[in-house]
Parts: structure tokens; sequence; C-alpha cells
């Protein structure tokens, strides 16, 4: 276990190592369930050096069939809400955590875009939802702006630093 994580490249989010020593200060893993990221905040996590004390898995969840199979998303719910709804997202997360050896997990689902947009569901919408054991999962919708790099960015900074905000004691 590394007592000082470092960070190894520009992949990884400037608050990673932040994260990095909250997680190992619990003595805690992570878990990601990722659709419209298509696993770069498993990515960026693992962009730090020693990040596997803390990092426990990453699950990359494009299709709805995935979201199903892996991480146990009952194909209703997504049916009924939309693969990018808070239900789907609250699932993604609780499935991570029952599909891991990890206390705490992050989910996104969204419209990255270009395409894909509706009225309803416009590019740029973004669920993400954070699961910690032993506590009720929680989830977010974000408006992101800007072109489909800049909404998957902003969703790997913003789901970690929901997780960064759940880890640190108030």
């Amino acid at each position: 276990m590394a007592d000082t994580p470092t960070r190894a490249d520009t992949d990884a989010d400037p608050g990673v190592p932040a994260l990095a020593a909250l997680l190992l200060a619990r003595g805690w893993l992570l878990a990601t369930a990722e659709s419209c990221t298509g696993g770069l905040i498993a990515a960026s996590c693992t962009a730090l050096s020693g990040s596997s004390a803390w990092f426990e898995r990453g699950f990359v969840t494009y299709s709805n069939e995935a979201k199903t199979e892996l991480l146990g998303v009952p194909a209703e719910l997504i049916a009924r809400h939309g693969a990018v709804s808070e239900p789907v997202a609250l699932a993604m997360a609780e499935g991570a955590l029952r599909h891991a050896r990890a206390e705490v997990a992050v989910a996104v689902t969204g419209i990255a875009g270009p395409t894909g947009g509706s009225p309803d569901k416009p590019v740029g919408t973004v669920w993400i939802a954070w699961a910690v054991q032993g506590a009720p999962a929680h989830a977010v919708c974000h408006h992101l702006d800007g072109d489909r790099a800049q909404v998957r960015a902003a969703t790997v900074r913003d789901a970690l630093a929901g997780v960064r905000q759940r880890l640190t004691p108030l």
C-alpha cells in the first residue's frame, strides 16, 4: 500500500490525490459504473500511481444490456424511466457496490452528444449517483454545457468531487 499517492500523468483529475488519501485513510475501495464517460472516471483514478490500493474496479456499461447483465439494473426500470434517469443511476451505483468489493461507488449515465438528446433530456443531461455501504444512495442531475469531450470531462470532475464530498468528515 502506497503511503503517499503521486500523480503519474496528466490523465488524472486534479482531485484524485485527495480522493486517494481519503480512501486510504478509511481503508476503503472505490468502484465505478460508467455509461456516458466510457471508463474515463476509472482511467482518471488509475492514472495515479498506487491506485490499486484504493480503486477496486470499474464497470463500463454503455449499453442497456450491460447495465442489466453487469450491475443488475432491472430491464423494466430502464424501459420505464430511460437509461438516463435518477432510478437507473441509483441502481447502477447500488449494483456496483453489490458486484464489487468496494465500500463506495459512483455511477454516471447521460447524453454527452452531439446526438441523442431530446426535449425532455437534452444533450448535456447527466445523472450522477453515489452509493456508500450502509447509507442510502443519492443522485443528482447535471445539465452540462459544451461539446462531447467537455460534457464527459465535466462529468468525471463532478463525479469524483461527489465521492470526495461523501468521504470528507463534516
